[in-house]
């Protein structure tokens, strides 16, 4: 497991007093943007996240989520740390699409966007998206076991409409888009400008939309991505990612909305000690709690 060293950027001292405009809550999208067939008929973003099709969840035992049953383990308290920076960040300046990327491959940014994404729907008035745009290495489908199709490509070439792409964890506030069907032209469909209102209207509908991105200096689709987002979060491995690629991803975006750094792959001894030690005093073990037990009798 990783601990998640957060590294985001103090905000900008510009002022932030005025409000964000307030935007259209029912965000109607039209299907004949994408090309499907049915041009009389207007999807409200709202209603289908009413009627979005729930799936159990039942996430691969080799995903590394972090377990809501247990809340005193280090990785869940390293990613509500995570999530509470972020939500504080989110009151002083708009942002609500976060892109979350790494300079190569097997970084743990998918690892990294799930858990998130997962942490931030335990908040019982937030509802989250967890997008995968990485048409090339799709996880998320295979994170939670379901079904890669229908999913965003499938949508953006018009072969299904956005109510069938739009998915909900059962008893969570996470909703999901897998990747879809695999295309030969990621990056073409990601300059389409369906792809631009896609992600304004999600914007408009969700507290947070997570998105997976393919690796900066692997392809283009994430900084093409990030010019379309509120903000970019890199992750980075110790022992793997070098400072050059640092480097080279951060000079790649094309936008200065880069919020900060995480970083993946800490010693598994470091991670824990620190959590023991703090948690082990107000958690008594099972001794002591049936010797009180014993004494109360």
């Amino acid at each position: 497991m990783s601990r998640v060293h957060d590294a985001l950027r103090k905000a900008t001292h510009e002022s932030h007093d005025l409000p964000e405009p307030v935007r259209q809550s029912a965000t109607v999208v039209q299907d004949a943007l994408s090309g499907v067939k049915n041009e009389s008929t207007l999807e409200s973003v709202r209603d289908i996240l009413v009627n979005a099709e729930v799936l159990p969840y039942t996430p691969s035992p080799e995903a590394l989520l972090v377990n809501p049953s247990k809340p005193r383990e280090a990785p869940g308290e390293e990613f509500r740390t995570l999530r509470t920076r972020l939500n504080h960040l989110q009151t002083m300046q708009p942002l609500k699409t976060l892109v979350v990327s790494s300079a190569s491959p097997a970084e743990g940014k998918s690892f990294t966007s799930t858990n998130l994404a997962l942490t931030q729907a335990q908040l019982t008035d937030k509802r989250v998206l967890l997008a995968d745009f990485d048409f090339r290495r799709p996880t998320v489908d295979k994170t939670f076991q379901i079904s890669a199709t229908p999913g965003i490509t499938d949508y953006l070439r018009g072969l299904q409409p956005l109510s069938k792409v739009i998915r909900k964890i059962d008893k969570t506030n996470l909703y999901v888009m897998t990747a879809g069907e695999a295309v030969p032209n990621p990056l073409e469909l990601l300059n389409l400008k369906v792809c631009k209102l896609l992600l304004d209207s999600l914007r408009d509908n969700f507290d947070w939309v997570i998105i997976d991105s393919p690796p900066l200096l692997f392809a283009a689709d994430g900084n093409l991505l990030s010019t379309m987002c509120d903000g970019t979060m890199l992750v980075v491995r110790i022992g793997s990612t070098t400072f050059d690629a640092v480097t080279r991803a951060l000079q790649s975006l094309c936008e200065n909305n880069v919020l900060g750094i995480v970083v993946n792959g800490a010693r598994r001894g470091e991670l824990y000690s620190k959590y023991t030690y703090y948690h082990d005093y107000y958690a008594p073990d099972a001794a002591k709690e049936e010797a009180a037990a014993a004494d109360q009798a």
